[in-house]
């Protein structure tokens, strides 16, 4: 098919600016980085960090090369040590920590959740099948595996644990006088377990499709009540301090709404406060039509009960996901973080009188711990060139979080009176290259619509020959996320910033790039208009950057590459097929190439012959309908457990690319899912990218077509 005229606009601009370069000579300095992919990617990364409800201690979860496992710190010195033993890469997570109500022992999860087939993660393909599993660690050091199920929820005794096991619910003891067993079965799956006061209730969200009901089991009568249920989606239930209500978010079906399409309003969403003991149930709170009319979930808790009778909830009225807060009894909401910025992280703190987030307040491309009153007096408590997140605190009120900037990748600090340390001294390995790393510079540029763009920039060290140098571009995943001028609080991202510091230390100008339908930039970036599959708006800002990177001094203009995972593999793609006069080469880690099949994967029963407008314009806005300007090599990497992106999107567009003569190779990874699990599997996928990217970016490339 014929390209749009944005597209030859774009080609006679690349004929342009070339031209007007020619006469710089590139650089031919074969760059050798001061350390390997093993080395820049040997730090720990940590997760997952809770505090205990009693006494003082802290706990989370650490990777070191793959091998995960449990540390924790204890009051009053806060140093941190291991306590589970596992040693192998061997792709089981660690996951859903909660400590005992005695704070003396950890419930977690080990192994990854099933896909539709019911198979549990197996990177390894070990002869044996894996398992997730329920286990308890105690603070001596002792660790036994409970139960299969994932999501468990501890009584406020400390006696009983619920948890899940495939969408029903079931109960143990830890004493181990009551076995796992079933504890009701009901229709749908069920989630968001969250236990009475008192323990003798035990509310869920039933969901049943196009429909989710929130229920309420008495254990004394057994029986289950489900809270006046409608025709909509009933979730997040929070009960109050005194157990004699439940609150809960009520938001209707928008049935013609689908994935990776913009949503800047919706049937509005609402609170509501029932009585557990008779199931009736009234509106505390509406949101208003228009911003903030469709209800987005907070990292973190969506809805708090606080000591006051008030509660906390995101809303973006102002075009902004941030904090409000409503009585109980009913009013209108207050804002509690008002301003231009994001709130993640949340947390209420131990007393119920505040909250805990992070944010990007004053600071947009970075994170710093904020805390917030019921009524509204926002204060920071962590500010610099750092980056913070993951709040905890114990209940003498002693604050940690996970950290990191620049050089210094994640890991657990705790602030004892106003002295901020990690909890574990020289916890970076060796073999880090610390020294070596660059910082990147916050940089901004507009595509062609005007939206401004935010990224991040590389530069080669200093060490490595001047002139003109290749460049790499960076496309994150999600499309719901931001890179940030440091290291990652995703793991995914983590090991990707690490990927585009290794290809500076290479030679290459590398460009991270926050391009529109990310988070941190407010309701209409995110929401952009003709996004994704309803016209790869954000295609705007690929061609953006490489113009940006076309009038630096210190770029060569023909050696520019694409690299991204799963939707940055979708914007390198498109690309490479609508723009392979612009870049040279690229790697597609798992990406979309069609939209309609990978619409499928999130909606089922999504069929577009029945929605003949939406597919087409789905599949124009997809690498597929462009396949045919396709000539610059591209590197597949691809996992064939892969939760998010089917597999067959790689292996349909290789199909593609051999039958138009495009170079293509390939990196499979027998039973590996979309975030890689195996740590060599990451290490392997990165020598491979830069191995790619040094053939055909470090000098003139012998393939990929004609260029200006």
């Amino acid at each position: 098919m014929s390209p749009p005229v944005s597209a030859s606009r774009g080609r006679l601009w690349a004929a342009g600016i070339l031209g007007l370069l020619a006469p710089l000579a590139p650089s031919t300095a074969s760059a050798q980085s001061p350390y390997s992919v093993e080395d820049i990617l040997s730090a720990p990364f940590a997760t997952d960090l809770i505090a205990a409800p009693a006494g003082a201690a802290f706990a989370w979860v650490r990777y070191d090369r793959g091998v995960r496992n449990l540390w924790v710190a204890e009051g009053p010195e806060y140093v941190g040590r291991r306590l589970t033993n596992w040693t192998e890469d061997d792709g089981q997570d660690l996951s859903q920590l909660r400590f005992t109500p005695d704070g003396r022992q950890l419930i977690f999860v080990r192994g990854g959740g099933p896909n539709r087939s019911g198979e549990i993660p197996n990177p390894r393909s070990d002869p044996e099948p894996a398992t997730q599993m329920v286990w308890v660690a105690g603070l001596d050091g002792t660790s036994r595996p409970l139960a299969e199920g994932s999501s468990p929820t501890i009584a406020p005794d400390g006696r009983t644990l619920a948890f899940l096991n495939r969408g029903q619910i079931f109960t143990l003891t830890l004493d181990g006088s009551a076995p796992p067993g079933p504890l009701l079965r009901i229709r749908g799956s069920a989630g968001s377990l969250a236990w009475s006061p008192d323990g003798g209730r035990l509310a869920f969200v039933s969901n049943r499709g196009d429909h989710a009901f929130v229920g309420i089991f008495s254990l004394d009568e057994g029986s289950v009540r489900y809270l006046d249920p409608s025709l909509d989606r009933d979730g997040s239930p929070t009960w109050s301090p005194d157990g004699t209500a439940i609150a809960f978010i009520r938001v209707p079906n928008e049935g013609a709404q689908l994935p990776f399409s913009p949503l800047r309003s919706a049937l509005p969403w609402s609170i509501r406060v029932a009585d557990p003991a008779t199931g009736e149930a009234r509106d505390v709170w509406r949101a208003l039509p228009g911003r903030g009319s469709a209800f987005q979930a907070m990292t973190g808790p969506s809805l708090i009960w606080l000591a006051s009778d008030r509660l906390v909830f995101p809303w973006e009225r102002e075009g902004w996901h941030q904090l409000y807060s409503v009585p109980v009894a009913g009013g209108p909401a207050t804002h509690l973080t008002p301003g231009e910025f994001e709130v993640e992280s949340v947390l209420p703190s131990p007393d119920g009188e505040s909250v805990y987030y992070a944010s990007n307040a004053d600071d947009i491309d970075r994170r710093h711990i904020w805390r917030v009153s019921a009524e509204g007096e926002p204060a920071a408590l962590t500010s610099g060139n750092g980056i913070e997140w993951n709040p905890a605190v114990t209940r003498d009120g002693v604050l940690a979080y996970l950290a990191a900037d620049g050089r210094t990748p994640a890991h657990a600090e705790v602030d004892a009176g106003g002295e901020r340390r990690p909890f574990v001294d020289g916890f970076m390995p060796d073999a880090f290259p610390f020294e070596s790393l660059v910082e990147p510079q916050q940089v901004t540029f507009e595509s062609e619509d005007g939206i401004l763009i935010h990224g991040q920039l590389f530069l080669p060290p200093v060490s490595v020959e001047g002139g003109r140098h290749p460049a790499a571009v960076f496309f994150h995943g999600g499309s719901r996320r931001q890179m940030l001028l440091g290291w990652h609080y995703m793991r995914y991202y983590h090991n990707a910033y690490a990927l585009n510091q290794y290809l500076a230390s290479r030679g290459y100008v590398v460009l991270s790039v926050n391009y529109r339908s990310g988070t941190g930039y407010g309701l209409e970036f995110r929401e952009a208009l003709n996004y994704g599959a309803r016209g790869a708006s954000e295609y705007r800002d690929v061609v953006a950057a490489a113009r940006f990177l076309a009038e630096r001094d210190d770029v060569d203009a023909s050696r520019v590459g694409l690299w991204g995972g799963s939707y940055g593999g979708y914007l390198t793609a498109l690309g490479l097929a609508r723009n392979s006069d612009l870049f040279a080469a690229g790697v597609d880690i798992h990406g979309v190439h069609d939209w309609n099949m990978v619409i499928r994967n999130f909606v089922p029963s999504y069929q577009p012959e029945t929605r003949e407008a939406f597919a087409r314009l789905a599949f124009e806005s997809s690498p597929m309908a462009w396949i045919d300007g396709w000539r610059s090599p591209v590197l597949l990497i691809h996992g064939d457990d892969d939760r998010n992106v089917p597999f067959s999107e790689s292996v349909d567009l290789i199909e593609s690319l051999r039958r138009r003569g495009v170079e293509v190779e390939q990196l499979v990874f027998p039973d590996e899912v979309h975030g890689f699990l195996l740590h060599r599997n990451w290490v392997t996928a990165f020598e491979r990218s830069a191995e790619f990217m040094d053939a055909h970016l470090r000098g003139t490339p012998a393939t990929g077509g004609a260029r200006p």
